[in-house]
C-alpha cells in the first residue's frame, strides 16, 4: 500500500547500493514496491527480497534468482562477492532486525484498525472466529497457519493492502520481551487475550509470569484503544489498568453492563453450540457456533466482543459465526470410513490436553485418546503430564495411547487411577505408526472417535494421515 523503496531505506536508516546504473537514483527511490518476501520463490515482479541467514541455508545464495523474478532490492548483511551480480540492495547489520523495522514502519502508514489476538491457548481459533465474522461487513486480512511470532507477524503486516478494512494479527511469544517486541510493530487498535494457562512455563515460570508477558500488547496500542479480555479466567479477571484504555471482558460470568454475557448454551456433541450472547448495550440474541466444545464458546463471545466495537449489528454476528470453519491441527473433524477423527495434533498444554478430552467424551461412541509429549512446560513438566493422564482415565476415555518420553508419566497416571480403560504406551510415534500400518483395527476398533493431540513437535499430523 503505497511502500516505496526510499520509505523503506529510511525505516532501516541505511542508503541504497546500486551497481547496474539503469535507472536515475531518486525516482528509483520513489517506485514502489510490491511486495517484501523472505522466501525467494514468494518473490513478485516489483518486489523486495530479504535474504536471511539460516543454520542450514544462506539466503544471499538465492539473491540472483529474485532478480531474475523481478525483484527491485534485496536487503542483505553482506557485500557481493566479485563472482554475484547483484543490482540494487540495501546492506544491514542483521537483515531478521530489518524485517521487523520496515513492518513497524510500514504499520505506522495504515490507517485500518488492526486487532491483536493473544493468549495461552485458542489464538488461532479466535483469530478464525473473529476475522469470520468481521468478515460479513468488512474486507479482512488475517494471519496465515502459524504465522504468529517474531517473523510471522511482520510478514502478516507486509500483507495488508489497499482493499483491506481489517487486519487481524495473532501474536505468540514464549519469553519476556517478545510480546514487547510484536506489539511495537503491531500497534494494535483492539487487543484480544484469550487466557492465561500452562505454556511456555520453561521461560516465564508461572501463570502470573505469562499474564504479565502476555500484557505487554498493551504496550504501544494508541490511547484510545480496546481491550477485550475472558472474563471467566482468574488472572485476567485482575487486569484494571492498561494504561486508560477502556476494557471489555466476554464470558460466562460477565454479567456487569458493558461486557459480552454467554448464558444458556446448548451443547450439540460434536457438531458444535447454540447460546445467547448478551452484548455491551444489554441486547440478547442467539447465535450458533458450528465447533464443538465450552472453548469455542469463549472463542465465539470474543469474536462478539470485537465485533460490537467495530460497529457490526447481532444479525451480522450471527450469520458470521455460522460460517465459521476450523483450521486443520485444531479440533478439526475428519469423518473417514472406519473413524471419526479429531485432528488437534498442532500444539498442547495441560488446559488444551484437557479441553480435548472433554471434547472426545461429547462423541457418543467408543473413544480412543492418542496423546504425546508436551513441551516447554519447565520443572512441574512430569506433574504436569501425570496430570493429563489421570484426567483422561477419570473421563473414562475407552482406550488411551500415550506416545513419547514425557508421556510415560501420562501413562502411569492414567493406569494409577484403576478404571475400565485401556492403556497403551508407545516410546515413539514411529512405534504407533509400525502399529497403525499393520493392523489398525486390532489396537482401535473401527467407529471409534479418536482424538490426537501433541506439542507440534511431535509430528503427530503423520498419525492423522495414517489414520485418514
Amino acid at each position: 500500500m503505497n511502500l516505496t523503496i526510499r520509505q523503506i531505506a529510511e525505516a532501516l536508516n541505511r542508503q541504497l547500493v546500486y551497481y547496474d546504473g539503469e535507472d536515475d537514483g531518486q525516482a528509483f527511490l520513489d517506485r514502489t514496491v510490491d511486495s517484501v518476501v523472505l522466501d525467494s520463490r514468494q518473490v513478485t515482479e516489483g518486489g523486495v527480497f530479504i535474504a536471511t541467514v539460516g543454520e542450514r541455508v544462506d539466503g544471499h545464495t538465492f539473491i540472483p534468482s529474485a532478480y531474475e523474478k523481478g525483484a527491485l532490492l534485496a536487503i542483505v548483511q553482506r557485500r557481493p562477492k566479485k563472482s554475484e551480480k547483484w543490482k540494487s540492495y540495501i546492506l544491514v547489520g542483521d537483515t531478521l532486525r530489518a524485517l521487523k523495522d520496515i513492518a513497524e514502519s510500514y504499520r505506522r502508514s495504515l490507517q485500518i484498525p488492526v486487532i491483536g489476538i493473544t493468549g495461552s491457548v485458542g489464538k488461532t481459533s479466535t483469530k478464525e472466529f473473529i476475522a469470520g465474522v468481521l468478515s460479513e461487513r468488512f474486507n479482512v486480512l488475517k494471519t496465515e497457519g502459524n504465522y504468529n511470532n517474531e517473523i510471522g507477524v511482520p510478514l502478516t503486516l507486509l500483507k495488508i493492502r489497499q482493499e483491506h478494512q481489517v487486519a487481524v494479527v495473532e501474536m505468540g511469544i514464549s519469553d519476556f520481551g517478545e510480546m514487547h517486541r510484536l506489539s511495537r510493530m503491531a500497534r494494535p487498535d483492539i487487543a484480544v487475550i484469550t487466557n492465561i494457562g500452562q505454556c511456555h512455563l520453561e521461560n516465564l515460570k508461572t501463570r502470573d509470569g505469562i499474564l504479565q508477558a502476555k500484557t505487554e500488547i498493551f504496550y504501544f496500542m494508541p490511547k484510545d484503544g480496546k481491550i477485550c479480555l475472558n472474563g471467566d479466567d482468574d488472572k485476567l479477571q485482575t487486569v484494571n489498568a492498561a494504561g486508560g484504555r477502556e476494557i471489555r471482558f466476554f464470558g460466562m460470568s460477565c454479567k456487569t453492563p458493558g461486557n459480552v454475557c454467554v448464558t444458556n448454551v446448548v451443547e450439540n456433541g460434536l457438531w458444535g453450540s447454540t447460546a445467547v450472547l448478551h452484548n455491551a448495550a444489554g441486547e440478547a440474541y442467539e447465535v450458533t457456533i458450528p465447533q464443538p466444545g465450552m472453548h469455542m464458546v469463549l472463542n465465539a463471545a470474543a469474536a462478539a466482543c470485537v465485533a460490537e466495537l467495530l460497529g457490526l449489528t447481532p444479525e451480522e454476528i450471527q450469520t458470521g459465526m455460522k460460517k465459521v470453519e476450523a483450521v486443520g491441527g485444531r479440533n478439526h473433524l475428519i469423518h473417514t470410513e472406519k473413524y471419526t477423527l479429531i485432528d488437534d495434533c498442532y500444539n498442547a498444554n495441560p488446559v488444551s490436553m484437557k479441553s480435548g478430552i472433554d471434547l472426545l467424551g461429547m462423541a457418543g461412541t467408543v473413544t480412543a485418546a492418542i496423546l504425546g509429549d508436551m513441551f516447554e512446560l519447565g520443572e512441574n513438566s512430569d506433574a504436569l503430564h501425570a496430570e493429563v493422564g489421570a484426567y483422561a482415565a477419570q473421563k473414562r476415555v475407552n482406550h488411551i495411547i500415550c506416545v513419547g518420553a514425557n508421556s510415560r508419566h501420562m501413562y502411569d497416571a492414567a493406569l494409577k487411577q484403576g478404571t475400565e480403560s485401556k492403556i497403551s504406551y508407545f516410546d515413539t510415534r514411529e512405534e504407533l505408526l509400525a502399529v497403525l500400518k499393520a493392523d489398525c483395527a486390532a489396537l482401535i476398533p473401527d467407529g471409534s472417535t479418536i482424538l490426537i493431540k501433541a506439542s507440534h513437535g511431535m509430528k503427530f499430523y503423520e498419525i492423522v494421515e495414517q489414520l485418514k
